[in-house]
């Protein structure tokens, strides 16, 4: 287990039933690009599909709930993004050639958190930008997933986008499977 997911095992608990494992090969194949190994990790031990503190909706390749599914959210996101960028200028760091977004979460207020995938870059170094429900608004952070989890609930990143409440006093992580129940 990688230092930042024994740390936010800590802060966050997991669930008794995790679900079941993603094909990532599938994901991957689908998505034309491999996905960080450390959100692999993530999902591994906590399952997918996760509402976090009742606001971040965790994305995971394939979810049954199609709310959760990254392969879903994320063509739902490009086609709604190319829309926008239409009329709105889309992010500096989309410029480059063969860059996009891959979603792996969303939020219940309407924010996206998203990879900045390039061509030929290394999944784990991936940044993340966070996306306002307008679309106007973007915030850049060079870390992954599981670190920006861990700061986020353990105060040390603080986002001027996400919602002023995130996180709670006290962590919650259900998975789809449980909602569902």
């Amino acid at each position: 287990m990688n230092p930042d997911l024994t740390r936010l095992t800590g802060l966050l608990p997991r669930p008794q039933d995790r679900g079941r494992i993603p094909d990532w090969n599938a994901a991957e194949s689908t998505l034309q690009t491999s996905l960080p190994a450390d959100y692999k990790e993530l999902v591994e031990a906590y399952g997918g599909g996760g509402f976090i503190d009742g606001y971040l909706l965790f994305l995971e390749p394939g979810c049954r709930n199609g709310v959760y599914d990254l392969l879903k959210i994320t063509r739902e996101r490009e086609e709604a993004n190319d829309s926008l960028w239409q009329f709105e200028g889309k992010p500096t760091e989309l410029e480059a050639e063969g860059t996009r977004l891959i979603c792996w979460a969303t939020t219940d207020n309407g924010e996206y958190l998203y990879w900045l995938v390039g061509q030929g870059d290394d999944p784990d170094t991936r940044p993340i930008l966070v996306n306002d429900e307008s679309g106007e608004h973007w915030e850049r952070y060079d870390m992954t997933v599981t670190r920006f989890l861990v700061g986020e609930l353990g105060g040390e990143v603080r986002s001027q986008i996400l919602w002023g409440e995130f996180p709670q006093p006290v962590h919650e992580f259900r998975t789809a499977t449980a909602m569902a129940d």
